[in-house]
């Protein structure tokens, strides 16, 4: 009759070598990933309740998101300017960035440091839609010695729902600012 043996055990030793080359790789990759996400990161603001000073009505810049248009107000209620929509059904981005660029441009020659620009929108009104508002408002593409920019226009951005409509004569043309 044979016996048979058991081998002796043997001390696996532990290979961690290819771990922390993983890890040496992998957090460096990770912790760049956080900082570009963390610029991403836009600051809105409720609007504000009171005026610039005691009996003035405030004189905000609004921008009113509408299902068939968009509106431009200075001061808050007084329509500069309404932007139909596309024929191709959207909205008139371009347009909006070309209007706001004039109306910064008249405030600079008036001494009106303006900053700040309310966005009111219906509650129709889609997100991408907000967004693109958004982009549209911070910032435009200026040619500056012979390269692209992005000039600002108004970064300081606040929220709000949008006033019922009002089809008074008041809205019916268009005022400068």
């Amino acid at each position: 009759m044979r016996k048979f043996r058991r081998p002796a055990p043997v001390d696996a030793e532990l290979d961690i070598t290819a771990f922390m080359n993983l890890m040496i790789v992998l957090v460096p990759i990770l912790l760049l990933g956080m900082v570009f996400a963390r610029i991403t990161v836009i600051d809105v603001t409720l609007p504000e309740a009171a005026g610039e000073s005691e009996g003035e009505p405030p004189r905000q810049l609004e921008l009113i998101i509408r299902g068939d248009s968009m509106r431009v107000d200075y001061p808050s209620g007084v329509m500069l300017r309404r932007i139909p929509m596309t024929e191709d059904g959207e909205y008139d981005f371009d347009l909006l960035s070309l209007v706001l660029q004039e109306v910064k441009r008249q405030m600079a020659e008036q001494g009106i440091e303006q900053r700040r620009l309310t966005i009111l929108s219906e509650p129709a009104v889609d997100y991408q839609t907000i967004v693109s508002a958004m982009d549209t408002v911070r910032s435009f593409k200026a040619l500056v010695a012979a390269s692209v920019v992005d000039a600002a226009l108004f970064p300081e951005i606040s929220f709000g729902d949008a006033p019922a409509t009002d089809d008074s004569p008041a809205d019916a043309g268009e005022v400068a600012p």
